[in-house]
C-alpha cells in the first residue's frame, strides 16, 4: 500500500474552472476530513503548454512519493501527462484521450462554463501544444507500465461528449470503474467519491 496522499492536485477541464462540481466536492471533503492535506486546484490558462508549466512550477517542491493528481475531461489528459512526468498516481474522471483532435473544432473565442462573461481565445497553436503532450504521453507510457495501483479512472458509457471506448483504452493498465450510464459531468459523482479517496489512501 502506498503512503497516504499529503499533496493533492486537481486539474479541471476545458472551459471549466476550480468552481466545477467535482472539484468543489473533492475540495470540501479534503477540508472536512483531511485538513492536513495540501490541496491545489489552479485555474488553468487556455494554453496547454502554459497550463502544464504552471502546474510543474507550482508542484516543484511537493514530495513526489505522497503527491497525487485528479483530473476531469481535458484535466484528465493533463493528469495523465503529469502522472507520467512525475511518477505520481492519478485519478482520471472521463479523461479526454484525443484533445488535439477534438478541440480543433473549438478554435476561436470561447466562454467559461461557470462565468459566461469570462471569455478566452483558443488559438490554433494550442492544438499543436496538445499534440506535443500526446506524444509525451505515448513515449512515457511505453517506458513506464501503468498499474492498477497507479491509475484509477471513472469512465461513463453515457458520456455525451467523449467515446467511452477511447477513454477506456487511454486508461489501459489502470483500474477502470466503467459506469453503464451517467454522463460527461459524472452527475452521480457522490456515489464514487469513496472509491476515489480509497485509491488516494485518504
Amino acid at each position: 500500500m502506498r503512503d497516504a496522499t499529503t499533496h493533492l492536485l486537481y486539474l479541471h477541464g476545458f472551459r471549466s474552472s476550480p468552481q466545477s462540481m467535482k472539484a468543489q466536492k473533492v475540495a470540501a471533503r479534503v477540508r472536512a476530513e483531511h485538513p492536513g492535506v495540501v490541496w491545489w486546484c489552479p485555474p488553468l490558462p487556455p494554453s496547454p503548454a502554459e497550463a502544464m508549466a504552471l502546474v510543474m512550477q507550482g508542484t516543484a517542491h511537493w514530495p513526489r512519493d505522497t503527491t497525487a493528481v485528479v483530473g476531469s475531461s481535458l484535466g484528465g489528459f493533463y493528469a495523465r501527462w503529469f502522472s507520467l512526468q512525475t511518477g505520481c498516481p492519478a485519478v482520471l474522471l472521463n479523461p479526454a484521450p484525443f484533445p488535439a483532435r477534438d478541440l480543433s473544432a473549438y478554435i476561436g473565442e470561447q466562454t467559461a462554463w461557470h462565468d459566461p462573461l469570462e471569455r478566452f481565445f483558443f488559438q490554433p497553436g494550442f492544438v499543436d501544444e496538445l499534440q506535443v503532450q500526446q506524444a509525451d504521453i505515448h513515449r512515457l507510457a511505453a517506458r513506464r507500465s501503468t498499474t492498477a495501483d497507479h491509475l484509477f479512472a471513472i469512465v461513463s458509457k453515457g458520456d455525451e461528449v467523449l467515446d467511452w471506448r477511447e477513454m477506456q483504452a487511454f486508461c489501459a493498465g489502470g483500474t477502470v470503474r466503467l459506469l453503464e450510464g451517467s454522463d460527461h459531468a459524472i452527475s452521480d459523482f457522490d456515489g464514487h467519491m469513496d472509491a476515489v479517496f480509497q485509491f488516494l489512501n485518504l
